[in-house]
């Protein structure tokens, strides 16, 4: 079991590294002149409206730092208290992968698309199966 508790923090650390990269590329793609939405450039999308253009870069931006500081916080929880045995760490990191995915697939009903719900699940998935590796310790909570 300790090599798997181990396998498990070690692939959530992963998780949290890779997901802070891809927030940091995406935060440098919001700000690049050649960002895009779909095929079409912001600029195009903003019609010469700077304000808009502007807005369009800040939302994006915005979305790069909240997953960047998901990202962070998975790292400092999964090295710390989830490294440690602590169970309630081992929630918390289910819960907030689960809210990442339902709010991203809230789209589906709200907007009628599933464009940008990858990432999210992908990120459910891994968490997921980084987590049932250590799926022991909820045995003795």
């Amino acid at each position: 079991m300790p090599r798997l508790r181990k396998a498990s923090w070690v692939m959530l650390v992963v998780i949290g590294a890779l997901s802070l990269a891809f927030s940091l590329l995406s935060l440098i793609n919001a700000f690049a002149r050649s960002y895009r939405i779909g095929p079409v450039s912001v600029a195009a999308v903003a019609a010469g409206r700077p304000e808009v253009e502007t807005a369009l870069r800040g939302i994006r931006g915005t979305a790069a730092a909240y997953s960047a500081a998901w990202a962070v916080l998975l790292i400092a929880v999964a090295a710390g208290p989830y490294r440690r045995g602590d169970t309630a760490s081992w929630w918390g990191i289910l819960a907030s992968a689960v809210t990442l995915f339902a709010f991203a697939a809230a789209r589906q009903p709200l907007l009628g698309t599933t464009l940008g719900i990858s990432a999210p699940a992908t990120l459910l998935g891994l968490v997921a199966a980084a987590l049932v590796l250590d799926g022991g310790r909820l045995k003795g909570a």
